[in-house]
């Protein structure tokens, strides 16, 4: 018994050794180089150490495994150790004399292939000078963006609709940007995830798709004709109030005929009925369309 144990005993033994010590091609062969790992950074960790700290946990040093270092993405640092200044390394950072498209081109040398970067071309991220590092941070343990936080750094107008009274839950943490588009490029207005607006809104709100009997127009086109997505002062994310949304194409028929303004939606002591409670879809209740043989958009 002794005897057969031992043969496996000095292989197991020898192994250990290899892997640890590097072993020269058979260290490298059985396992990482630990001790290029264990100096990532070296020659950077003196000025910069607290990004050599988070990198080393990052997916980036995750995946390389030690064999890649802080040249890889900002070139040969020899001059900027003896003058440590932006123009004589690749900054990412603002002021690093660096044009976005030169800064993009370093990322889409690993990332070229990822299928979500195939329209990166086409985005209005790409053509308005947006680089990868301006949402994602190179050094971080996540790779993900922090939404909508990152997106209303630059979408203002954004941030301001999400806080009105009706909106959808993004600021809740409920909806995420990216649910609705995609930022790193698509071939619609928008850059939205799916090939037209109705069909984008029809992923959630199931109901409104159909086949109706009888269809209201405006659905099948394009649901923002009725409502802002991002937010509105109005119920149901309406881009007005019903009345007036209603009179933008129903202006010139039956009791469509007046203008619901100040005129003549007001008058005496009581505004019009048509301005109280739900206006039009008090009694046209199914606006988005219904199969109800006997009156139109009714119930």
């Amino acid at each position: 018994m002794r005897n057969r144990l031992l043969p496996k005993l000095v292989v197991s033994t020898w192994s250990l050794a290899m892997i640890t010590m590097g072993g020269g091609f058979f260290g490298q062969l059985l396992g990482p180089d630990m001790a290029q790992a264990a100096e990532l950074g070296a020659d950077c960790v003196s000025c910069h150490e607290q990004p050599v700290a988070s990198f080393k946990a990052s997916y980036h040093a995750k995946i390389w495994q030690g064999k890649n270092d802080c040249q890889s993405c900002h070139e040969a640092t020899d001059k900027h150790a003896n003058d440590p200044s932006k123009q004589n390394v690749t900054s990412f950072n603002r002021g690093g004399g660096r044009s976005a498209e030169e800064l993009s081109q370093k990322c889409l040398g690993c990332h070229k292939k990822s299928a979500h970067m195939a329209l990166w071309d086409m985005g209005a991220h790409k053509k308005n000078d947006v680089t990868c590092t301006a949402c994602h941070d190179i050094h971080s343990p996540r790779s993900t963006v922090k939404q909508p936080t990152v997106c209303f750094g630059c979408h203002k107008d954004k941030r301001s609709d999400a806080n009105k009274m009706s909106h959808h839950p993004v600021i809740e943490g409920k909806v995420k940007c990216s649910d609705c588009h995609n930022t790193h490029g698509t071939q619609t207005k928008g850059m939205l995830t799916a090939e037209s607006v109705t069909q984008l809104c029809y992923k959630c709100h199931t109901d409104k798709r159909g086949p109706f009997i009888w269809e209201h127009p405006p659905v099948a086109e394009d649901c923002t004709i009725c409502h802002t997505p991002h937010g509105s002062r109005h119920e149901t994310l309406l881009a007005e109030k019903v009345t007036n949304l209603c009179q933008n194409c129903h202006d010139n028929s039956s009791h469509h005929d007046d203008a619901y303004d100040a005129d003549a939606g007001f008058g005496g002591s009581a505004s019009s009925n048509r301005f109280r409670g739900r206006a039009c879809l008090e009694c046209h209740k199914a606006i988005h369309g219904t199969n109800n043989f006997r009156r139109a958009l009714s119930r």
